[in-house]
């Protein structure tokens, strides 16, 4: 290999040879891709079919303001898209590594995307590896490979030749804690570990949600039974009136009554509004159908390192006498635990990469004490011979040496007692047990010299103690699995850090079992089959590939499970985009992990996970309530229609433009009422719903069918009894259309929660269903009292004393409404 690297034409010819040294990144949609994705929608393409259905029949208002509808989804799809992307633009761009390289016997600093095979790199503490390469020299080498092996533990990295094994090479993306390096480039872009990992990642498949698949079933048997009812109704309109003309606009009143279009526009307000939630919580969605699905989680995969870690070490415990842990050390602040972290810190750098440094920095920092000594006047490197370092500081007529290292390094350099060391050894393996990592530190001091000592082991160093390092759990994290445990939802610790370790942070957080380890070894003896059955009682995984990541993930899968799936590394890229949600981390995550995920915690917080689990199934429940509201007010518009179709001698009730009016005025403002409405009690009290829950089961269809019934028998009583008054046919269609507004009003209000009583609902003060009731009488008075729009609705003024019914049979119908939901077993006076 020539020291002075590749010249600027072999660099030129090799970057158009093999690219440039990223990863290919999904192309920006423009709005067209975006209108056809939204156009291939069933619910969308329902709602067109409406619209054109309108058009050709001479309905061109209606059909006109259903199209324009249309416009509206496609404009909040194309919001939000943009929104996430920026988002996620925002993120990308804080991953484009540069690169110190030797071109023309120069060092360069160049864009790391412009590296090439065979490039020489100049690596310093700090710097992020910009791709795969071997490592020709070095000097103490320490890379943080977290990001694809989930170990949150340096590894240290020596020469080409002088070892066997994985420790002469570095992978693109990975962190340089400590030392330099001279590498060579083998692999640049897709050829990196990276690039494999997302080349995994596009093999993968990704179903339909159930809501999606239910959803399209639905509108074609809606479109069947519609078609086919339309027909008939215009057919029996004609044979008992002869009216042609109002036979064919019965029969449009009647396809609009069938056919919900509601559904889309509620289902894409409910989608859109629920990413924005979600994004104030600092949820990004990427793909909106996972709102649906999170709700229904049954098994939530959490990578350990970054994700129920803070990915950072922490002094933990020490050792100075007898073990001591980290609360108990800070707050003590003996003399000798004093001595121990002053001396750690002072055998670490000034300004620290490697996070074992850090953390000794921190701790020291939390002891509030001041050290009496100087600069450093001479450092003893680590080396594979040694396996410790020191520092030498002037200290009054004294040399200080404080040194630090592996704790065998240590107990030999102090010379320690066959007494003393196995006294120590015990803390030392107590320390291990907990699946921490130990240093030693010891401390000597000198007289001034001319020289300084040629080797450590000619110090008389003096054993201080053992510091125990952990990364530690993130604070919320305890208390959010536990809110999983009540919500019925298995949380799983998946990691690539030791099973000591992996099981020390589950009993931490109080996941059951954390003893019970299953380790990378053993599932390479596990059949898929086997694997499957294995899984059932385990709730730690450790030494974890990635490809075993996907496996756990696809296991759970074929258990039924609906797996929830947290990272932040390449490692975990394959299993986001399996699980049923993929969660990466915004700050930490990687790219691939992003473009694999559903969602993007953008603070990178477990916590967060939770509450949008919570937030799932919020939106999971109102979706199904005002779906449910739809289905029971198209009840009263259905019977309303087909009554006149089949008794000769009553009048239209309803007209295309009633129907209108009512599901393009009334209905999607009860679509936001419903969406902002607040969470039903208990909400994280419940097991997930049961994959087998349709979410238009028959017996929620029916509960709608029967509301909608009494709303229907309430409409037609007043009807019947306004006809025997010797009303108009416009009083009469003015009487019976203001008992559907009213009744569809106290409907709504019945509607918006199953666990409490309309009286809780109005008392919490939703300023959405508070002001729904006055808006909607608000457009009735309109119509009843303005002249042209009475006209125009074929309506007249009957006189206040005739609404006394209306108002009275509303009340009742509520009354019903209420006792229902009380015999259902829910406790509605709270």
């Amino acid at each position: 290999m020539d020291a002075r690297g590749l010249s600027s034409e072999e660099a030129s010819a090799r970057l158009s040879q093999h690219g440039f040294n990223e990863l290919p990144a999904a192309q920006p949609k423009n709005i067209w891709h975006i209108v056809l994705e939204v156009m291939r929608e069933p619910m969308f393409l329902l709602l067109i079919a409406c619209g054109t259905l309108y058009m050709l029949l001479g309905e061109v208002g209606e059909g006109a303001i259903l199209l324009s509808s249309t416009l509206v989804i496609i404009f909040i799809t194309f919001y939000q898209y943009r929104k996430t992307e920026r988002a996620l633009d925002a993120l990308r761009s804080l991953a484009s590594p540069r690169a110190l390289v030797m071109r023309d016997g120069l060092e360069i600093r160049i864009p790391g995307r412009e590296l090439v095979p065979d490039d020489v790199v100049l690596l310093h503490e700090g710097d992020r590896v910009p791709a795969d390469a071997l490592v020709l020299d070095s000097n103490h080498l320490c890379v943080d490979e977290s990001l694809l092996t989930g170990e949150a533990m340096p590894v240290e990295k020596l020469p080409l030749g002088k070892h066997p094994d994985d420790t002469q090479h570095v992978y693109s993306g990975t962190l340089v804690v400590s030392g330099r390096a001279r590498v060579c480039v083998t692999h640049t872009g897709t050829n990196t570990r990276f690039g494999c990992i997302g080349k995994a990642i596009e093999s993968i498949e990704q179903d339909s949600t159930r809501l999606q698949k239910e959803m399209a079933v639905l509108i074609r048997r809606l479109f069947i039974i519609g078609g086919v009812l339309s027909v008939l109704v215009v057919l029996a309109f004609y044979f008992t009136k002869g009216n042609f003309i109002a036979s064919l606009l019965n029969g449009l009143a009647a396809s609009m009554a069938f056919l919900p279009e509601e559904f889309p526009v509620v289902l894409t307000i409910f989608l859109a509004l629920g990413a924005w939630r979600l994004s104030a919580q600092k949820v990004l969605t990427r793909k909106s159908s996972a709102i649906e699905t999170l709700g229904a989680a049954t098994v939530l995969c959490s990578d350990k390192t970054g994700t129920i870690t803070e990915n950072k070490m922490q002094v933990a415990a020490i050792a100075c006498g007898e073990i001591k842990n980290r609360e108990e050390f800070i707050n003590t602040k003996s003399d000798s635990v004093t001595e121990l972290l002053s001396t750690a810190f002072l055998a670490s750098h000034p300004n620290p990469v490697d996070p074992m440094e850090k953390a000794i920095a921190e701790a020291f920092a939390a002891l509030n004490v001041k050290s009496e000594t100087e600069s450093c006047v001479h450092e003893y490197p680590f080396s594979n011979e040694t396996l410790a370092m020191a520092r030498v500081y002037l200290y009054n007529t004294l040399h200080r040496v404080a040194l630090k290292g592996a704790p065998e390094a240590v107990f030999r350099l102090c010379r320690l007692s066959e007494t003393e060391l196995e006294k120590i050894s015990i803390h030392m393996h107590a320390l291990a047990a907990r699946g921490f990592r130990v240093l030693g530190v010891g401390m000597a001091e000198i007289e001034i010299s001319d020289a300084f000592p040629a080797a450590l082991r000619e110090i008389p160093f003096r054993f201080c103690g053992l510091l125990a390092f952990e990364d530690p759990v993130r604070s919320a994290v305890p208390a959010a699995v536990a809110e999983c445990h009540r919500a019925g939802i298995k949380v799983l610790m998946i990691t690539g850090d030791f099973p000591a370790t992996a099981s020390s942070i589950a009993r931490q957080i109080n996941l059951p079992n954390p003893d019970q380890v299953l380790s990378g070894s053993q599932l390479n003896e596990l059949s898929d089959e086997a694997l499957v059955d294995a899984i059932a009682g385990v709730h730690v995984f450790a030494r974890v590939s990635p490809e075993q990541k996907l496996r756990i993930v696809q296991a759970l899968k074929k258990r039924g499970e609906i797996v929830a799936m947290t990272g932040d590394g390449v490692n975990d890229a394959p299993a986001l985009k399996a699980a049923d949600i993929g969660i990466s981390m915004g700050k930490k995550g990687t790219d691939v992990a992003r473009e694999a995920s559903s969602l993007v915690l953008l603070d990178d917080n477990f916590a967060s996970i939770v509450a949008a689990i919570r937030s799932g199934r919020r939106i999971f429940d109102n979706l199904q309530k005002a779906m449910a509201y739809i289905i029971a007010i198209h009840i009263p518009i259905i019977g309303l229609v087909l009554l006149p179709a089949f008794w000769a001698d009553l009048p239209v009730l309803l007209m295309p433009l009633h129907i209108v009016f009512m599901e393009l005025i009334i209905d999607p403002v009860c679509s936001v009422a419903f969406e902002s409405e607040q969470e039903e009690r208990g909400i994280m009290d419940r097991a997930p719903r049961s994959t087998e829950q349709k979410f238009f089961g028959m017996q929620s269809i029916l509960a709608s069918a029967a509301r909608g019934l009494l709303l229907l028998a309430t409409v037609v009583s007043v009807y019947f009894s306004t006809l025997n008054e010797g009303h108009s046919d416009a009083e009469v269609r003015a009487i019976a259309f203001s008992t559907l507004i009213v009744g569809n009003v106290f409907l709504i209000l019945s509607s918006l929660s199953t666990t409490r009583s309309f009286f809780s609902v109005m008392r919490e003060k939703n300023w959405v269903v508070m002001l729904f009731p006055l808006s909607a009488l608000i457009m009735l008075a309109s119509v009843l009292g303005l002249g042209f729009l009475s006209e125009l609705f074929n309506m007249q003024w009957p006189g206040w004393k005739h609404f006394l019914p209306v108002f009275w049979g509303a009340m009742l119908l509520l009354l019903v409404l209420e006792v229902m939901k009380g015999i259902r077993g829910l406790r509605i006076f709270r």
